[in-house]
């Protein structure tokens, strides 16, 4: 089967990707990590202006009941940006998890139109919830029930500053969930994170092995340098099919569904990190430095590449599904 975007949906990744270009996300980063969500918020409603906070809503609550295949666009290109706050929960998950229940009118439409964050706990494969000392609503799903929670001490570090991780607690039971779907939901958009994150960082590394001269030449034209970077995009490339094959299962509730997300989250992990390994060899100690880009998106893949799930979990799936 041959799978193309549609006119439509590259002209939306190329918005999204122009509209992050021109915000300074390394900035609204920082500021995010320091406790300053003020630039956050206002590069989140610039998001929503374009549709992104609405993609996975319904129509009825205001979003624009789009395809995951679209959600996985606009995540790649967040990826891309190493745009902080909890993307994931709030513009993919929540949306889904919260579709018929009796929260679902009073929070919808305030996700759709950027006019709020929501974020969630879903232990064991999240047993924090992602920054809920700014969202406006934080959840939790446990034991097959979706409840209200209570913060439980102060956020906790994480290998990427930008993520605040908050240990909650049930307080109000709001009665029984499925969250398959949304966890599902969850995993694809991590996958199609950490792809464009992946992009970002052999991008950075071409960049600077053009630029950086070692014996009167760009080490760029040296063959132990071209071969990593091949290597980094071939190992991307060959990550790309499983991520929308994802979406289209998604979309389709195929039967398949857990099998290929868990297949693309792992493929894009392995793929993302192996182009973080390949960006610092090429920048050397200075992918190390806070004032080299790379840094926070090496920071980023780390703290990815356990979310939403880890690696022996998903390729469990995996094997469970073939077997």
């Amino acid at each position: 089967m041959t799978f193309l975007l549609s006119d439509e949906q590259r002209a939306f990744a190329a918005s999204v990707r122009e509209l992050l270009a021109k915000s300074d996300v390394p900035a609204v980063a920082t500021d995010w990590a320091a406790g300053r969500p003020e630039s956050g918020r206002a590069l989140w409603t610039r998001l929503a202006e374009l549709g992104v906070t609405g993609l996975a809503i319904d129509e009825d609550h205001g979003g624009l009941a789009a395809d995951p295949v679209d959600l996985v666009v606009a995540f790649e290109e967040l990826g891309r940006a190493a745009v902080p706050g909890p993307l994931i929960e709030s513009i993919a998950v929540l949306p889904t998890l919260l579709a018929g229940a009796e929260l679902a009118a009073d929070w919808l439409p305030k996700l759709a139109e950027g006019a709020a964050l929501a974020t969630l706990a879903l232990p064991p494969h999240l047993p924090h919830a992602l920054d809920a000392d700014t969202a406006e609503l934080c959840l939790l799903v446990e034991g097959g029930h979706l409840h209200t929670t209570e913060t439980v001490g102060a956020p906790k570090e994480s290998v990427d500053p930008t993520r605040r991780l908050v240990a909650v607690r049930a307080a109000e039971d709001l009665g029984a969930i499925d969250a398959s779907r949304a966890f599902d939901t969850g995993v694809l958009a991590c996958a199609a994170e950490l792809l464009g994150a992946g992009h970002a960082l052999l991008a950075a590394a071409v960049e600077h092995a053009g630029n950086r001269r070692q014996f009167g030449r760009p080490i760029g034209k040296f063959q132990a340098v071209k071969h990593q970077l091949a290597n980094a995009l071939v190992g991307l490339e060959l990550s790309r099919p499983l991520v929308y094959g994802a979406a289209i299962a998604l979309r389709e509730e195929s039967a398949t569904v857990a099998r290929d997300v868990s297949a693309a989250k792992v493929a894009c992990a392995d793929a993302a990190d192996a182009a973080a390994r390949a960006a610092l060899q090429v920048h050397g100690a200075l992918g190390y430095t806070r004032e080299c880009a790379v840094a926070a998106f090496l920071l980023r893949v780390r703290a990815l590449r356990s979310a939403w799930g880890t690696a022996a979990f998903h390729r469990a799936r995996v094997m469970k599904a073939l077997v």
